[in-house]
């Protein structure tokens, strides 16, 4: 029987648990000394599909001047709004708890989890995340956009393994108990 594919949190945050400043800067993370990719390359061979939030979605837009930089996959936006399919993503207004397991039952590799955070939050509060994959920088940014934010419930998460790169610091969770 073919294993079913995981949907995986690999993000960054501050030591204080932000994911971009307040305006959505990200230039904190890039002045921080890490070892190569930090383990992105390696993480990103093992997805073919990605899922994040509209907000994000046009956050690296903005950030890549307009080029999607993930092209090669296949992209999920969710959005409250009407969009049309374009070269890059599927826009997706489908209930998450059946779009995610629709997404777990197809073949092919594992699922990066981008974001944002209340996207995140109501897939963590239907216990859709399957692991998190956390790098943490050394600076603590005071305020921002939080990593988690939003309702859900209390989720007890098994730590498999640290490891450092450069000043980085990057934690590997699976979860220890499903909903």
């Amino acid at each position: 029987m073919e294993e079913k594919r995981k949907i995986i949190l690999f993000i960054a945050t501050s030591l204080d648990g932000f994911i971009a400043t307040e305006d959505g800067d990200l230039g904190w993370l890039f002045a921080v000394e890490g070892e190569d990719d930090n383990g992105f390359g390696a993480f990103y061979e093992t997805i073919d599909t990605i899922v994040l939030g509209r907000k994000t979605y046009d956050d690296v837009l903005r950030m890549t001047k307009g080029e999607y930089p993930h092209r090669d996959r296949i992209n999920y936006v969710f959005s409250s709004e009407e969009n049309e399919d374009d070269e890059n993503v599927h826009f997706v207004k489908e209930e998450i708890v059946h779009f995610a397991e629709r997404l777990k039952s197809e073949s092919g590799k594992d699922i990066w989890f981008v974001g944002g955070s209340s996207l995140l939050a109501s897939f963590m509060a239907n216990g859709l995340i399957d692991e998190f994959i956390i790098t943490v920088a050394p600076v603590l940014l005071g305020k921002g956009i939080p990593l988690f934010g939003g309702d859900f419930r209390e989720l007890k998460l098994e730590l498999l393994k640290t490891t450092r790169m450069g000043q980085f610091v990057q934690n590997h969770y699976i979860m220890a108990d499903k909903p």
